[in-house]
């Protein structure tokens, strides 16, 4: 069967093939449980940069948002989530699926249709 490949697919590939080579290069092995803490640590960290870029310090002097440096460290983010994913067994198709579903339970949470209550307008 051939497969198609999107944009996520790609991404997958990309990482799987940079966490390879970092995890070869650097002798790292860790069980799955302390790959997913690291993965969150480290996107933790990147959303933290995240917020430096937009400026969150109201208690500084404001400065423009840099896009190209917000847009790097958002990258990074989606860099170690991706990888978290994957070491969480989530490939781009169950990804994209789980998403769906989720986002539909969403929708409907906020229109009241969903069996979990307390979400619609007030």
């Amino acid at each position: 069967m051939d497969k198609t490949y999107d944009k996520l697919d790609i991404i997958f590939e990309m990482q799987k093939a940079l966490d390879t080579e970092i995890e070869s290069r650097r002798s790292l092995s860790f069980s799955k449980s302390e790959w997913i803490q690291k993965e969150v640590l480290a996107i933790i960290s990147e959303l933290s940069e995240v917020l430096d870029e937009a400026n969150f310090k109201w208690w500084k002097k404001h400065e423009e948002i840099d896009d190209a440096k917000l847009h790097e460290e958002i990258v990074d983010v989606l860099h170690f989530f991706i990888s978290m994913c994957m070491r969480a067994g989530l490939d781009a198709d169950t990804l994209f699926e789980l998403y769906k579903q989720k986002n539909l339970e969403n929708l409907n949470r906020q229109h009241g249709k969903s069996a979990v209550k307390n979400y619609e307008e007030v």
